[in-house]
């Protein structure tokens, strides 16, 4: 593969030591020098731009920050800023996982989350864990979602910045989920999302009836929303930017011009092409070149 002008994104976790000018001396040196650098938010984020092979670039980082809080995304400097994001909704955009959460409700958190941990780290299919786990939520009442919502869902910090900010500069947002609309539906709108998408609780009056709507919307479904979104809007692969932490996020993440794991299972950390393990939403805002002073919501 050839050399390009490739651009690494250096991005300290918000409760881990400042980047210094040294520091950022140091991972120029590794790199054999760099043709620029500017700081994103001083003390925490900074860009380096560098000339060379991605692989080799993004492995020498990798082993230069080894075992610091520090995220290093590197990629094209050309196309960085994207124009749509897929993005998954549990464990990712909200902290929590919804069906853990309704489970907990009738006392069966634990042993619904044991299926959810092992559906995302991809070692059982996603379909049949779904069904498995819906099955057990028969006769809850639907107020519990709103209950579920109101006490125990959090907002991932950074997800309203980096929503409004694409949203100003004229890119397309897209919460999808391998959970339900009863929750993407309310979390898009906390957000700021243009569209959400997600599986179908059927109801038995105001009751969970136990079961899911057909075909469920799971890792294909999600890659087939960012190719027809893509398509739709009229834009190139390299325009595009899926997230996601579980297994059935892996399809989107790999076909995506940037797809990221974020605080992602191990399988899917190690196939993305980057991975945010220490900072919070706010890095894929820097990982596309905008500075802290840019960012709305």
């Amino acid at each position: 593969m050839p050399s390009s002008v490739l651009v690494a994104t250096l991005i300290a976790a918000p409760e881990a030591a400042p980047l210094s000018d040294a520091r950022i001396d140091a991972a120029a040196l590794a790199l054999g020098g760099v043709e620029r650098r500017r700081w994103l938010d001083e003390g925490r984020v900074a860009d380096l731009v560098v000339t060379g092979r991605l692989a080799d670039r993004r492995a020498v980082l990798a082993a230069h920050f080894a075992g610091e809080a520090v995220d290093v995304v590197v990629q094209p400097l050309a196309g960085r800023e994207k124009k749509l994001i897929v993005a998954d909704m549990d464990s990712t955009l909200i902290g929590q996982e919804c069906v853990d959460e309704l489970a907990a409700v009738v006392g069966l958190g634990e042993h619904v989350a044991a299926i959810t941990e092992r559906a995302m780290r991809g070692e059982i299919e996603f379909e049949p864990a779904l069904r498995e786990r819906v099955a057990l939520l028969k006769g809850l009442r639907l107020a519990a979602v709103e209950e579920v919502i109101g006490e125990r869902i959090t907002l991932t910090p950074g997800g309203r910045a980096l929503v409004h900010t694409m949203r100003h500069h004229g890119g397309y947002t897209c919460l999808v989920s391998g959970g339900f609309t009863l929750f993407t539906s309310r979390i898009a709108a906390l957000i700021g999302f243009d569209e959400n998408r997600g599986n179908t609780l059927r109801a038995d009056g105001d009751r969970l009836a136990g079961t899911v709507t057909e075909p469920i919307l799971g890792r294909a479904a999600k890659l087939a929303a960012l190719t027809e979104l893509r398509a739709r809007l009229g834009l190139a692969d390299a325009e595009t930017l899926a997230i996601g932490d579980g297994a059935n996020d892996l399809a989107m993440i790999e076909a995506a011009g940037l797809g990221v794991a974020y605080h992602a299972k191990p399988k899917v950390a190690a196939a993305a092409q980057a991975r945010i393990d220490h900072g919070d939403l706010t890095a894929l805002l820097y990982a596309q070149g905008y500075a802290r002073a840019d960012f709305l919501g």
